[in-house]
């Protein structure tokens, strides 16, 4: 599994199955409705890689891209990608000029980042195209009840001006994951009276959106006009571990794995990587695993976490590394060169991105974004390019 695309030695790869991410799209866009489904592709795509993750998400019916800063979706459009795509955070200074210039949506969460786009627009000569974010509630971007009619007021001037076009209203849920918490049911309703004061004010927003990835998956009445699910689309159920969702039809399309270094008998009594914090409690056989903390392997894991060598599951013996990690294989025949399956969809018995994150004490988005650059990406399914 840690063969190049052409079948040349990798140290170590990060394997992602476009077919995966293709269907997994068209399942979202099955439980979306009459929702359009803009696929989040931020972090270089949850670190699947941007480019390649973005045309399989379109081809599998998406409408649309969504990255949080403009650098990427800088990227998208040098890459070629021609369809719509939303930026949404920006600080002040941001390159809005070209922003506008590359048809990129850009959001506004204040009056006065209304007014610095607007001024961009009136400078290129062309309206730039903006979506309006109501804090509903999570207390993070986008204006508060109490500033919102004042942001909605000014946009709708702006717009008059030829300055802007408000496509969208939009939000994000802070507890879409946890089924029934109460502050949902809360921020909807804010979200439905925050369209309602910018209908009031003269604005026609063509797309109100607030869905995630959970959301989308449970919470129908949250569609509106557009859902943005970003980790399901890699096949990574957004749920709690004890809310994990049945029948998503989701399936992971990372796979992470490395080749053994190194494989040597060690005696009992062995300390084993810094701190010595694993002992072997008997002879036995030791196997470098060439992947760590630098490659996004979480240290958080050590003495946690588990791989598969050939069928069978071996905890990390240790502490992780910066650049490796030890297992300890008793007396099974491991050897260097050997692959070694740290995460992948689970069909063959592997540990997946959920059980790390378990072991790590985190979340699935932080197992697959860590990746690091260093890993090679490799693609395999339809349209697999050797590169992002």
């Amino acid at each position: 599994m840690a063969a190049g695309a052409g079948g040349g030695y990798l140290r170590a790869s990060c394997t992602v199955d476009l077919d995966a991410i293709r269907e997994n799209v068209a399942a979202l866009r099955d439980r979306a409705g009459t929702a359009e489904v803009m696929a989040v592709i931020k972090a270089d795509a949850y670190s699947h890689g941007l480019v390649p993750v973005a045309r399989a998400a379109l081809d599998g019916g998406a409408g649309r891209l969504g990255v949080a800063v403009l650098e990427e979706a800088f990227a998208l459009r040098a890459a070629g990608v021609s369809a719509p795509v939303f930026a949404w955070l920006a600080t002040p200074g941001a390159d809005f000029p070209r922003a506008i210039a590359e048809g990129i949506d850009v959001a506004a969460y204040s009056v006065s980042q209304l007014e610095e786009i607007s001024r961009a627009a009136a400078a290129a000569g062309a309206p730039a195209t903006v979506h309006l974010k109501a804090d509903t509630g999570m207390w993070r971007g986008g204006a508060t009840g109490e500033d919102w009619p004042e942001l909605v007021t000014a946009a709708y001037r702006a717009e008059r001006e030829g300055l802007i076009d408000v496509a969208g209203v939009w939000s994000h849920l802070a507890c879409a994951d946890e089924p029934g918490h109460p502050c949902t049911g809360r921020q909807l309703a804010v979200f439905a009276e925050a369209v309602d004061v910018a209908t009031r004010a003269g604005l026609r927003p063509r797309l109100r959106h607030i869905a995630n990835s959970a959301a989308t998956l449970t919470l129908p009445e949250s569609h509106f006009d557009l859902v943005r699910p970003g980790l399901a689309i890699y096949g990574l159920d957004p749920m709690g571990p004890d809310q994990e969702l049945s029948g998503s039809a989701l399936r992971p399309a990372m796979t992470l794995a490395a080749r053994v270094v190194q494989a040597k008998r060690a005696p009992g009594g062995a300390g084993v990587s810094y701190g010595h914090r694993y002992t072997t409690a008997r002879e036995t056989t030791l196997a470098v695993v060439p992947l760590g903390y630098a490659d996004g392997v979480l240290r958080s894991a050590s003495g946690l976490g588990q791989v598969m060598v050939s069928g069978r599951q071996y905890r990390i013996a240790g502490r992780i590394c910066m650049d490796q990690f030890v297992i300890d294989v008793g007396d099974d025949p491991v050897a260097p060169g050997d692959d070694v399956v740290l995460f992948g969809p689970g069909d063959h018995g592997e540990p997946t991105a959920r059980a790390w994150a378990q072991a790590a004490g985190t979340i699935p988005y932080e197992i697959v974004t860590r990746i690091g650059a260093r890993v090679p990406r490799v693609y395999v399914g339809n349209g697999a390019a050797p590169s992002g």
